[in-house]
């Protein structure tokens, strides 16, 4: 029975002992897959003639062909046992060859193939993963779905936003500038640095009593305290009490240092830089005399700052002793160990100095100073009245034309002062809003109409 030679073009078949055209396929355990066509046209004929014209010379080169567009799978084969042509699996072995396709068996390489079979094909399995054949959802847009959300949106961030701004403005703030600078300043007296120490007196008023508690700020700008050559002069380990690096410093040396063993507290431009002056805060009463205002210099650090990564040398004796051979920094008016007579705020765990040494990201920031607690609800902690500001003026800071004030300020629950926040919001809600009213608009306008050739974008 002739084949037809759609199904020579189609059928390919791979023998490890292929002696002739005549010869058996005996020792061949492959099966050949073929597509659904083949299928079909290869049921209706013997096997044995299929076989004899498969293995012919002159379909040899229809294989080779047909191989790249068909995958030869190596599959258990049984032989017969009295001799015969081994039997495919899935084959009947008295009768027509039965082929079947299993889009399942489509997958690299196949079944494990035995010696000398079919090599694996490069091509992507056949899953769904790697066939990209997943399920997907994609949102189809239309009138119904996109207008309701800019509704939406608009109408939860505005009134976030009027509320987050009202809050905001709600919060008591005032800042006192005391650079310097202008000659009818109180402080431009201290920019020379022949007045050493530098007092200076700024009057000013509260408008508003400040309810609650107060926080009192120092405030710096056009200071870059991120800057690398800064950073780098900070030693943390000396930071955290370790003895070794204490008296082997890794940072600048200063001229003026005559100790051979050079610390964390004799060196370092960030150290240097401590803003080691006071700041006191008076009320006028009266006009006649004044009242100093308390202010609480402990609780101004963080907990893991005060607790973990700033500590003392350990030791037995005083604190002192444990920062021998060191010499404090240039502008420093006293040495690290008398900080502070509180020994539970004195050295490196002062709080004064755990937040200087915490970098600021900006030019111009603030850093918590002292704190002004509540002592009576009936009273508010701060009345409005006249004040005066004492400061002990001991940093200069003209020279790169930065600028130092004094802010007090009260908090909310959303923090300190700070507008963006709830513009940002109004923003945001507002142009939502409008967008909606606009593509509700065009929607209205366009709706019924056939033709959209007439809409301009």
């Amino acid at each position: 029975m002739q084949i037809d030679r759609m199904a020579e073009r189609l059928v390919a078949m791979m023998c490890t002992d292929h002696q002739g055209a005549d010869a058996q396929c005996r020792s061949c355990p492959l099966v050949v897959s073929v597509l659904p066509q083949a299928g079909r046209l290869l049921s209706k004929a013997n096997t044995p003639e299929v076989l004899s014209a498969v293995h012919s010379p002159a379909s040899t080169g229809a294989v080779g062909r047909s191989q790249r567009r068909l995958r030869v799978y190596c599959q258990g084969q049984q032989a017969d046992p009295l001799g015969g042509t081994p039997t495919p699996s899935g084959a009947t072995p008295g009768g027509s060859m039965a082929m079947s396709y299993n889009s399942k068996d489509e997958v690299d390489g196949g079944p494990p193939c035995a010696p000398g079979g079919a090599a694996k094909n490069r091509r992507p399995d056949n899953t769904a993963f790697k066939q990209q054949r997943l399920p997907a959802w994609q949102p189809i847009l239309t009138a119904g779905t996109v207008l309701p959300t800019f509704f939406i949106i608009g109408l939860i961030f505005i009134p976030i936003g009027i509320g987050i701004f009202v809050t905001s403005n709600n919060i008591r703030e005032i800042e006192i500038d005391y650079t310097g600078i202008d000659p009818s300043s109180p402080c431009n007296k201290c920019l020379s640095r022949n007045v050493t120490p530098c007092i200076c007196t700024i009057n000013f008023t509260l408008e508003q009593s400040f309810e609650g508690n107060v926080f009192m700020y120092y405030g710096l700008s056009n200071f870059y305290q991120n800057h690398r050559r800064y950073v780098k002069s900070r030693d943390d380990s000396q930071l955290n009490g370790d003895p070794t690096a204490l008296l082997v410093s890794k940072m600048m040396k200063y001229e003026n240092v005559v100790s051979m063993k050079q610390s964390a507290n004799s060196e370092g431009s960030i150290y240097e830089k401590m803003l080691n002056y006071t700041l006191e805060l008076f009320l006028v009463v009266n006009g006649s005399y004044s009242t100093a205002i308390p202010l609480k210099k402990k609780g101004i650090a963080w907990w893991t700052d005060k607790n973990v990564k700033f500590r003392n040398p350990p030791g037995e004796g005083s604190l002192e002793e444990r920062f021998k051979d060191t010499t404090k920094p240039v502008n420093w008016v006293k040495p690290v160990y008398l900080l502070d007579s509180d020994q539970d705020n004195n050295g490196f765990i002062n709080e004064d100095f755990i937040v200087w040494m915490r970098t600021a990201a900006l030019p111009t920031f603030r850093k918590l100073y002292r704190l002004i607690e509540r002592k009576s609800n009936l009273h508010p902690t701060l009345p409005a009245g006249d004040y005066f500001l004492n400061i002990t003026y001991n940093y200069p800071v003209h020279s790169f034309d930065g600028r130092k004030r004094m802010i007090l300020s009260t908090i909310s629950w959303m923090g300190g002062k700070n507008p963006f926040l709830g513009i940002a919001y109004i923003t945001t809600g507002s142009i939502s809003f409008l967008l909606g009213v606009v593509l509700l608009v065009i929607n209205h306008k366009y709706r019924n109409s056939s033709n959209t050739a007439d809409i301009t974008i």
